[in-house]
C-alpha cells in the first residue's frame, strides 16, 4: 500500500500509543499526511504509566514516508477539538480520513486502580462509566466536525474503533462499544448522499503498550500488532468503492482477506471470539 494515500489528509485521535498509533503509522507508510492527536506530548506527562507521545508517533509517521503532524488535544474539551479541525482545514483545505481511536476505558487497568480484573461491576468505581463512554462522545464530536469539512468536498471516510461484544457483566465497556457501532450506522445513513463512508472497525487482541504491561497474564498466541488495524484503515481509505461498506461494523481480519494485506509478521490473525 506504499504511497497509495499520497496527498491524503488524515486525523487519528488517541494516537500517542496503542491502536491509534498503529493506525497513524500504517497511514504514514501509505504516504498520508497524518495529524496525530492525543493528550500526551512533550512536557505533558501521560495520565497513565505508559510510554508514547504525539510527537514520537508523528516522527515515526514521517520516517515511514508520510508526513506526521503532532497536535496535543484533549478530546474531552470541545474547544480543543474544534481548534484541531479548524487547523486542518486552514492548513490543508481538506480532510480525507478521520479515525476515532481516543478512549480512556482501560486507564484504571494501566494505573492499577481497577484491580483485581475479575471484580464485579458493582465493586468498581462509578467513574469507570465515564472513562468508557468518553470515547463515544469524542467520536461523535470529531465525527460532526469532520462531516462539516467532508460535506464541502463531497467525499471522506470516518472510522470508529470498536469491538465485537459477547457475553455480559461489563456494562460500561459493552454499552460503550455497542453505542460506537450504532454511532457509525447513524452517521453513515445521511452522509451517503455526500459520498462519505462511516464504519466501525473490530480489531482482535492487539499488542498495545497497555496489553504488554500485563503480558504475563494474557495468552498472546493469537494477537496482532497495532499496525494490523492500521493497514485495514489504509486499505479502506484507498478503496474507491468504500461507500458500499458504509454503516457496517467490519472485522480487521475480514478486510485483510479481502484486500490482501497481512500483519507486520506476514500473518492474518482471526480472533478466537469471532462468530
Amino acid at each position: 500500500m506504499e504511497n497509495k494515500l499520497s496527498a491524503k489528509v488524515a486525523i487519528v485521535t488517541g494516537a500517542s500509543r496503542g491502536i491509534g498509533k498503529g493506525i497513524a503509522l500504517s497511514l504514514g507508510a501509505a504516504g498520508a499526511i497524518v495529524y496525530v492527536t492525543g493528550r500526551t506530548g512533550e512536557g505533558r506527562p501521560a495520565s497513565v504509566p505508559l510510554t508514547g507521545t504525539v510527537e514520537e508517533t508523528a516522527a515515526e509517521v514521517t520516517k515511514l514516508g508520510g508526513t506526521g503532524i503532532a497536535v496535543r488535544c484533549d478530546h474531552r474539551d470541545d474547544k480543543q477539538t474544534e481548534a484541531l479541525f479548524q487547523r486542518v482545514k486552514d492548513e490543508q483545505n481538506h480532510l480525507d480520513v478521520l479515525v476515532n481511536s481516543a478512549w480512556a476505558g482501560y486507564e484504571g487497568l494501566h494505573d492499577g486502580s481497577d484491580f483485581p480484573l475479575d471484580q464485579p461491576y458493582w465493586s468498581r468505581r462509578l467513574s469507570v462509566w465515564d472513562d468508557n463512554l468518553f470515547g463515544v462522545r469524542s467520536a461523535y464530536a470529531a465525527g460532526v466536525l469532520a462531516a462539516r469539512i467532508m460535506i464541502e468536498q463531497q467525499h471522506g471516510l470516518i472510522v470508529h474503533i470498536s469491538h465485537k461484544i459477547t457475553g455480559y457483566g461489563n456494562p460500561a465497556y459493552h454499552i460503550a462499544k455497542t453505542a460506537t457501532d450504532r454511532l457509525a450506522a447513524e452517521m453513515a445513513e445521511p452522509l451517503k448522499a455526500h459520498h462519505i463512508a462511516v464504519v466501525a472497525l473490530y480489531p482482535g487482541l492487539v499488542r498495545t503498550e497497555g496489553i504488554m504491561k500485563h503480558a504475563e497474564f494474557i495468552d498472546l498466541s493469537n494477537s496482532e500488532s497495532p499496525q494490523f488495524t492500521g493497514r485495514a484503515v489504509a486499505a479502506l481509505a484507498a478503496d474507491h468503492q468504500v461507500l458500499a461498506k458504509s454503516g457496517q461494523a467490519l472485522w480487521v481480519s475480514d478486510l485483510a482477506a479481502e484486500y490482501g494485506f497481512t500483519d507486520i509478521d506476514g500473518k492474518i490473525y482471526v480472533p478466537t471470539w469471532k462468530a
